[in-house]
């Protein structure tokens, strides 16, 4: 991963946005380890997700592959309405976010938001969340000052994804009380026993929480790039593949490249169904590129 620099990105390169997300991440890798044997330049760029989309009204960012709606719509509706960028895909099936207990806590009651003022006590009031300027910060700090499930005198307590799972997975082992905002694709729904809470509210929007992941590209580059695009439209992966690749990279600590290329490599159909009248930069077919520099 590189830092995205004040520079122009060179118009030659397509420069992903990449939040330190374990998730993401592993899909730009499989992304990029698929369009380099094409002959596209790729970059990835480790930065915030208000940078990413400020980078891509700036020209600096081309591709983003963790567009969460409806938790980012302040984020994405402005710059889709200008025209700046474009959604292609809803890159992952069966995609959550809102709150999360134990599941010891969800079998004894606590099974809405409307149950945890009630508890405030056993939460000491605090809820977790994992970043300062996440869309899910912004959705909890907005009910905590309006008071939405009487949450007016709680506490977000912002840390990192790391450690906000490192805090529900030590409560867990002592059968404490936590709340934390939870989601899916991850590891932590093959790790952790947990349960959603649900939220009559949609705070998190609709259907408790359901959300699109959505691959955002800049509009002039997609333009420029159709053969990119229909690369983008095909590439997309369910809940439960994403959440291996964020238990094998975020929990496990592989080697990124090592787990993008053993997806690619456990997946040669899927990967021929992404490459689906998708060609190299010389017009010719990428299946046969990848089938043969992957050995698939």
């Amino acid at each position: 991963m590189v830092m995205l620099t004040a520079a122009q990105a060179d118009d030659q390169t397509l420069d992903f946005g990449v939040p330190a997300w374990p998730g993401i991440t592993v899909k730009t890798a499989i992304a990029e380890q698929l369009l380099n044997p094409l002959g596209y330049a790729t970059s990835a760029h480790e930065i915030g997700l208000q940078v990413v989309y400020q980078g891509i009204e700036s020209g600096d960012i081309d591709v983003f592959l963790g567009a969460w709606l409806p938790a980012q719509q302040e984020m994405f509706n402005p710059r889709k309405a200008s025209g700046v960028l474009i959604d292609v895909a809803n890159n992952v099936d069966g995609a959550q976010m809102t709150l999360a207990v134990p599941e010891y806590l969800y079998e004894s009651g606590i099974q809405s938001f409307a149950d945890l003022d009630e508890h405030r006590d056993q939460f000491n009031g605090q809820i977790h969340g994992f970043g300062t300027g996440s869309a899910a910060s912004e959705i909890l700090l907005d009910a905590i000052d309006n008071d939405t499930w009487g949450l007016g005198d709680w506490r977000l307590v912002d840390t990192s994804e790391v450690a906000m799972l490192s805090a529900a997975r030590d409560a867990i082992s002592r059968e404490e009380a936590i709340v934390w905002v939870g989601w899916s694709p991850h590891w932590m729904n093959l790790e952790l026993p947990m349960r959603y809470l649900n939220d009559p509210k949609n705070l998190f929007g609709e259907n408790n929480g359901e959300s699109d992941v959505l691959t955002l590209l800049r509009s002039e580059y997609a333009d420029a790039n159709p053969n990119v695009v229909t690369f983008f439209e095909q590439f997309t992966f369910t809940a439960e593949e994403q959440s291996w690749m964020i238990q094998a990279f975020g929990q496990e600590e592989r080697d990124l490249t090592e787990v993008a290329v053993q997806w690619i490599s456990n997946h040669p159909e899927r990967i021929e169904a992404m490459l689906d009248d998708v060609t190299t930069t010389d017009g010719d077919p990428a299946w046969p590129v990848i089938k043969e520099d992957f050995n698939l």
